[in-house]
């Protein structure tokens, strides 16, 4: 797509693109999460995150729809990074720690998906897209209200290993 940005608009686009790439990857990782879950509300609660991450994804085509841009995927290093990561602590880990296990996986996750709407809401408030803002900003504030249902979740858990 850019080989070099030259102003804030293709930092924008690359990094919408990177977001895709972060919502698909996330999608991926809670169904092994959930398969990896012991508790049942905790894999409600990982089914429910992959409705809103749906959802979300939603958002991030309607996006591309007001910047009148093709919804090309960058990879997001970071997520499949954290992917992987997880993937090898529920190998290693004991039954007993899955559930606490994932659960930090996944708020790991939020917390990168937090720190990038927060950054594409900054860019697209410079650029005055207004409509592209409330989409990133309604993305934000799914991922915030999961991460802390996460963060209480993994309290409690970690309290009982």
């Amino acid at each position: 797509m850019f080989e070099h940005f030259d102003n804030p608009r293709q930092l924008l686009e690359y990094r919408i693109g990177s977001a895709i790439s972060m919502e698909q990857d996330s999608l991926s990782m809670l169904g092994e999460l959930e398969q990896a879950a012991q508790s049942e509300d905790i894999k409600e609660m990982f089914r429910h995150h992959a409705d809103e991450t749906r959802h979300q994804m939603k958002n991030l085509d309607q996006v591309c729809q007001e910047l009148e841009i093709s919804a090309a995927e960058e990879p997001s290093q970071t997520t499949k990074g954290l992917s992987r990561e997880g993937t090898s602590l529920i190998r290693k880990s004991d039954e007993s720690l899955l559930d606490s296990v994932v659960l930090a996986a996944a708020l790991e996750t939020e917390h990168t998906e937090i720190a990038a709407y927060q950054s594409l809401i900054c860019l697209a408030d410079a650029l005055g897209l207004r409509q592209v803002e409330e989409l990133l900003t309604e993305n934000l504030g799914q991922e915030q209200h999961t991460s802390e249902e996460l963060y209480s979740k993994l309290k409690t858990v970690s309290a009982t290993v």
